[in-house]
């Protein structure tokens, strides 16, 4: 293989580019280089930052992010197309290590759409491979729908990618319909059937229709491939990609039957997965694997008691391993700002002394309306969503009058760009009453997509993070917020994302171009 140890396994993220196609999950320029800045620091090997001829605003971010990169290799998706090839060569030339990612659909369903013979496809495919290689040394050449395309044109099509100087073939199971034994034959079978197999890297992109994503994956390294094509939480089209989480501690926990290695820093897991979930609005569900909230939680009286006794006998990994503390430290109202940051640290959040002032005092803000503080709490106070020196609408005060009977009402203070406005509005329920009054301070056409609530921790005090997704012109974007308060939690959310709009609307202003 080539430039690749035998019993190396390299991790190519896609969280940028494929993760982010997931309906909603549209990220700013900002938290795009936030997330490949994380990913670089991690260990992850290729970072597939975006679709470069898909928009200006994916063409500036990969961009940045190739100028910021300290030691993945920078990556451009682009269709096997001269000028897609072009648009992705620039924007990844300022990478340390830049690579083109090239692909078209080579089965017979993908074939019929742009209507080309078995012939002029292999064309096609002969004169873009040869083009991206003239601008840069890596290329990656994709056979979308692999899964499904005849294995002799299949191996005829990647032979012709090779001798163009595709350094790297993935293979994608791009609807997820390959299973654990298929994904390995079919690996298996092209490097045995196709000329220069062994001089390249064989790379595996499941997708998780069937809920075999992880599994197609590890099979198709078991056989011979060396790249595995994965994102932060499994986020991605449809039912999501390979998880990288799953895929980095199989490879570690049962490196017994599995002697491949990473080079990902798995301590860095959990913080980079509750910053996409937030920045993505697509909670993780409780009972997923690695980073779920329930993955180290044991209920059971025979699961507690042999935990107590040695934790081996019901875990196979340590939360450490994860980035998990093994104890959930519980702050309260007399803790200081010594024992504050020491415990943020732990969890993975690096405080300045400016940043510190502000936290400290939300802080002791929260410690006032709750007994005992744990890590979720912090967790959720760290990832809040507003900026209050920087947001251009901010809640002041806000009151809603429940009954048993429709309408409730909500009196709003909301301060907007430094002037305090009050409006009282009635709505079906307090929240639907808020949100009208928030839309009668500040009208606005955007269209509520996504309103999710779920509690940090347990009680009756626990704080509720409360997450909005809203569409306007095409133009998707998240709020989020946490608060003991649901019904203020839901105000804030929905103002975040009302200054995420604004933010986005300024960014796109023709004069802004």
């Amino acid at each position: 293989m080539t430039n690749v140890p035998s019993d190396n396994v390299l991790i190519f993220d896609t969280t940028l580019r494929d993760g982010e196609q997931s309906p909603g999950a549209t990220m700013t320029h900002d938290e795009k280089l936030e997330i490949a800045e994380m990913l670089d620091d991690m260990g992850v090997d290729i970072i597939e930052a975006g679709f470069p001829i898909a928009s200006e605003g994916d063409f500036a971010a990969v961009s940045e992010i190739a100028k910021r990169s300290k030691q993945a290799t920078i990556c451009g998706l682009s269709r096997a197309m001269v000028k897609d090839i072009d648009r992705a060569a620039e924007a990844v030339r300022h990478a340390g290590r830049p690579r083109i990612h090239t692909f078209i659909g080579t089965s017979p369903l993908h074939r019929a759409i742009p209507n080309l013979t078995m012939d002029e496809m292999a064309d096609v495919i002969h004169n873009t491979v040869s083009h991206a290689r003239n601008l840069v040394d890596d290329v990656q050449w994709s056979p979308m729908d692999a899964t499904r395309t005849e294995h002799d044109y299949l191996c005829r099509v990647i032979e012709i990618a090779i001798k163009a100087g595709a350094t790297t073939i993935n293979i994608p199971d791009t609807v997820g319909y390959t299973a654990p034994r298929e994904s390995a034959d079919l690996i298996k079978m092209l490097l045995e059937r196709v000329p220069g197999a062994d001089e390249i890297i064989f790379a595996t992109h499941c997708h998780n229709d069937l809920g075999m994503a992880t599994a197609n994956a590890l099979a198709a390294v078991e056989a011979g491939a060396r790249q595995i094509e994965c994102t932060i939480n499994g986020l991605g089209e449809r039912a999501g990609n390979t998880a990288l989480e799953e895929v980095v501690m199989a490879l570690k926990v049962r490196h017994d039957i599995m002697p491949w290695k990473s080079r990902v820093d798995t301590t860095k897991i959990m913080q980079i997965s509750r910053r996409v979930a937030q920045v993505s609005g697509f909670a993780v569900q409780f009972n997923k694997a690695i980073v779920g909230k329930n993955a180290f939680a044991h209920e059971s009286g025979i699961h507690q008691d042999g935990m107590l006794k040695n934790a081996e006998t019901f875990e196979i990994m340590r939360p450490e391993d994860v980035g998990l503390s093994a104890t959930s430290l519980v702050l309260g109202k007399h803790s200081g700002r010594a024992a504050l940051r020491d415990r943020l640290n732990q969890l993975g959040f690096e405080v300045g002394d400016n940043q510190m002032k502000d936290v400290f005092v939300r802080f002791k803000e929260l410690a006032d309306r709750k007994k005992e503080i744990y890590d979720d709490d912090l967790i959720a106070l760290m990832t809040d969503g507003s900026d209050a020196e920087n947001d251009r609408l901010q809640v002041k005060f806000l009151r809603v009058i429940c009954g048993t009977e429709a309408p409730q009402s909500a009196d709003l203070t909301m301060e907007i760009d430094g002037v305090d406005h009050q409006k009282t509005a009635t709505g079906d329920g307090p929240v639907d009453a808020t949100f009208n009054a928030i839309k009668e301070l500040f009208p606005h056409e955007a269209s509520l997509q996504l309103y999710q609530v779920h509690a940090v921790t347990e009680g009756t005090d626990a704080q509720a993070t409360v997450t909005v997704r809203m569409e306007e012109d095409g133009k998707i974007v998240t709020g989020q917020s946490a608060d003991t308060d649901t019904v203020v939690a839901s105000a804030k959310a929905y103002v975040n994302a009302l200054n995420n709009l604004i933010t986005r609307r300024e960014k796109t202003k023709p004069d802004a171009e």
